[in-house]
C-alpha cells in the first residue's frame, strides 16, 4: 500500500511538472494557465496531501529539515566563503623545512561535502529533499528549487575540475600550468555554488 501511495504521489508531481513545462504552449487559449510558481506549489501540495493523509508515519519520517540540518547549510556556506577568501593559501601545500610547494584541489572537494561524512555539506541533497515538507511561500519555494539545481550543477562541475587538477601534472602534456588551469576552473564553479547556497539560505530563512 505504501509503495502504491508513493507511486501515486510521484505521478501527481510529474503531472504538475508537465503542466509547468506545457504552460508556454497554451498561453494562446482564453482559459488561465498555471504559472511556474503555481505549478511548483501545486505539485508539492498534492504530494504532501496524498502521503500525509494515507501514510502519516511516512510523512513524519520525511519531515522538514531540522535545526541541525539548517545549521549544516549555514556552516557549509561559511566554509565555502572562507575558502574563496583565502583560495591560494588554502589550496597550496608545502613540504616541511622549506620544501617544494604544490597546489592542491582537495580543500575544494572538502568544503563541497565530497570528502568526509563529517563535512557539513556531505550529502546535503538529502536535506534539500526535506524542504518540500516545509511551509514555504511559493516564491521562496521556486527560488529554492532553482538554486538547488544551480548548486548541484556547480558542485558536479567543480568536483570534476578539481579531480582533473589533481592529476594534471602527470598527464601527457601536463604540468603545473595544467594543474593551475583546472584548479581555477574548479574555483569558478565554487563561486557559482556559493551564490546558489546563499540563495537557498535566504529561501529557508537561514541567517548567514
Amino acid at each position: 500500500m505504501l509503495s502504491r501511495l508513493h507511486s501515486t504521489a510521484l505521478l501527481l508531481t510529474a503531472v504538475a511538472g508537465w503542466v509547468l513545462l506545457s504552460s508556454s504552449c497554451v498561453q494562446s487559449f482564453s482559459a488561465p494557465s498555471y504559472s511556474r510558481r503555481e505549478a511548483v506549489a501545486a505539485s508539492i501540495g498534492w504530494t504532501t496531501a496524498v502521503l500525509s493523509q494515507h501514510s502519516p508515519a511516512w510523512a513524519v519520517a520525511a519531515g522538514p529539515p531540522t535545526k541541525e540540518d539548517l545549521e549544516r547549510i549555514r556552516l557549509g556556506h561559511a566554509q565555502i566563503v572562507d575558502l574563496l577568501d583565502n583560495f591560494e593559501a588554502a589550496t597550496t601545500v608545502c613540504r616541511e623545512n622549506g620544501g617544494e610547494c604544490k597546489r592542491d584541489a582537495e580543500p575544494i572537494r572538502k568544503v563541497l561535502g565530497l570528502r568526509s561524512t563529517t563535512d557539513p555539506l556531505f550529502q546535503i541533497e538529502k536535506v534539500f529533499n526535506k524542504v518540500k515538507n516545509m511551509d514555504l511561500d511559493p516564491d521562496a519555494l521556486e527560488a529554492f528549487f532553482e538554486a538547488s539545481e544551480d548548486w548541484n550543477s556547480a558542485m558536479s562541475l567543480s568536483n570534476s575540475m578539481a579531480f582533473i587538477s589533481q592529476f594534471g601534472e602527470y598527464n601527457p602534456g601536463g604540468g603545473k600550468d595544467e594543474v593551475l588551469k583546472y584548479l581555477n576552473e574548479s574555483k569558478k564553479q565554487v563561486v557559482v555554488a556559493e551564490k546558489a547556497l546563499k540563495t537557498i539560505m535566504g529561501s529557508l530563512g537561514i541567517d548567514g
